[in-house]
């Protein structure tokens, strides 16, 4: 099925040789803001990197002009994270490195930690229009020995139900020094995941749940997370170890402080190391995956639905064959989710392309399965 769709972002143009890394939210207006990396002179995940947005007023089929919301001089300013609060201030998360340092580099220790990943947060008040300067929180969000370092990619969360319910939580992973010195620090076994959290609106942040306990077969990476309707904390991540399954998950009953559980392998979302984005619809009860579903390449966007908490999935909708990679969901109105992904005739890479998708077809699948 084709679904309606355009096209904010396009490689090679607006002064940018690539645009990746999708975040997504709906503002208190309405507006649909699309976040994005521009990345100035190569599609590398290192160098001249911007925060940019783009804002929709119909619901994403049609895109304001770009507006760059974050610079690093010539540095990196990425991994956007946005969450939009109860009075309507959006808040955008995000991490700085220099110029230089490459993921590589700082996993080996070689990058000081001024020029290392560091978190910053900006808002806005007037729906995505202007932004205040970005402002560090290093010191509250990142433990001193942790050396890689990313907030999302994707939206942040502002619970609602239970006894956290005003708390922000920022999905989060980070890399800590290597334990065997035959070891670089490049090794997946340490990578890990954690959550940031906020009890007032983003003024002050502590580190949440951490994953230290993690089995070695599951190499916590990217993560992304949604509230249940009993308000539990649902996380999935994805992971990088050498065995088979590329996604886990757990989940937290204390708002994101602690993990009930470690995270455990989810085989029910099949697909290629990459970034995912999860979505709870709220109503109908139904949680959403996007991701691309090939098994082995970046490539074959879907959403997958769980009606049990994330323990079992299926396919729900295929958004297209062609290849994809990093995406972000979104509600956009009773009828409706947004997706915005990385997709293109031949690469990836080559656009970021936003979706409309009625939320009721998982039903509609599910009463004609044979």
């Amino acid at each position: 099925m084709a679904y309606e769709g355009s096209v904010p972002y396009r490689a090679g143009t607006e002064g940018y040789a690539s645009f990746r890394i999708p975040a997504v939210v709906r503002a208190r207006s309405g507006a649909v803001l699309a976040f994005a990396e521009g990345r100035v002179t190569s599609a590398a995940d290192h160098g001249d990197i911007d925060l940019v947005l783009k804002r929709s007023h119909d619901g994403g089929r049609t895109w304001d002009p770009l507006q760059v919301v974050a610079r690093n001089g010539t540095g990196t300013a990425g991994n956007p994270a946005p969450v939009v609060l109860a009075g309507g201030r959006v808040l955008l998360l995000q991490v700085h490195s220099a110029a230089d340092a490459t993921e590589d580099r700082i996993r080996r220790g070689e990058v000081p930690a001024a020029d290392g990943r560091r978190v910053w947060i900006q808002h806005s008040d007037d729906d995505g229009a202007t932004w205040s300067p970005p402002r560090e929180i290093t010191g509250q969000a990142k433990r001193p020995e942790w050396r890689w370092y990313a907030t999302g990619p994707g939206h942040a969360l502002r619970l609602r139900h239970g006894p956290y319910a005003g708390r922000l939580v920022v999905p989060a992973n980070h890399s800590t020094p290597p334990s065997d010195p035959s070891d670089a620090g490049t090794e997946a076994r340490y990578n890990g995941g954690h959550a940031l959290l906020s009890d007032d609106d983003g003024t002050t942040w502590r580190i949440g749940y951490t994953d230290s306990d993690t089995d070695r077969s599951v190499a916590p990476n990217e993560t992304t997370a949604a509230e249940l309707p009993d308000g539990s904390l649902y996380v999935n991540t994805r992971t990088e170890s050498a065995a088979p399954w590329h996604r886990a998950d757990a989940v937290s009953m204390y708002g994101g402080a602690h993990l009930a559980a470690p995270f455990r392998p989810q085989a029910g979302l099949a697909g290629p190391v990459c970034q995912g984005s999860v979505l709870h619809l709220g109503d109908p009860d139904a949680l959403l995956f996007s991701g691309p579903a090939h098994p082995a390449a970046r490539a074959l966007m879907a959403l997958r639905v769980s009606r049990d908490g994330g323990r079992t999935w299926r396919t729900a909708h295929t958004v297209s064959g062609l290849p994809a990679a990093y995406s972000d969901l979104v509600r956009l109105d009773d009828a409706s989710v947004g997706l915005l992904y990385e997709t293109g005739d031949f690469s990836a890479y080559s656009t970021l392309t936003f979706r409309r998708i009625p939320v009721e077809e998982p039903d509609d699948q599910q009463r004609h399965a044979p």
